[in-house]
């Protein structure tokens, strides 16, 4: 398939991450994944879906099961840009 920006993202690392109030965290997620996946980017994963839960702003800070995973997917995002440079 031919894309307009000369697939410009392929092979390239990236992954998804939504914060919510409280639903939609998934839909989010997975419309990104969706982009991420049709310009054929290399995406690691995390120890749960990558989002956090936040009414406030900076709420999401108090979300610890939410930082773990992003402390997860940033060593993972590492260790895949390192293995793959």
């Amino acid at each position: 398939m031919v894309k307009g920006n000369g697939n410009l993202l392929r092979r390239k690392v990236g992954v998804a991450v939504s914060v919510a109030r409280r639903a939609g965290s998934i839909n989010v997620f997975q419309a990104i994944n969706n982009f991420l996946f049709i310009n054929g980017m290399i995406v690691p994963c995390s120890i749960y879906w990558n989002f956090g839960i936040g009414r406030e702003i900076g709420a999401v800070e108090s979300d610890e099961e939410g930082i773990q995973i992003m402390i997860e997917l940033g060593k993972n995002m590492a260790w895949l840009i390192k293995t793959i440079s």
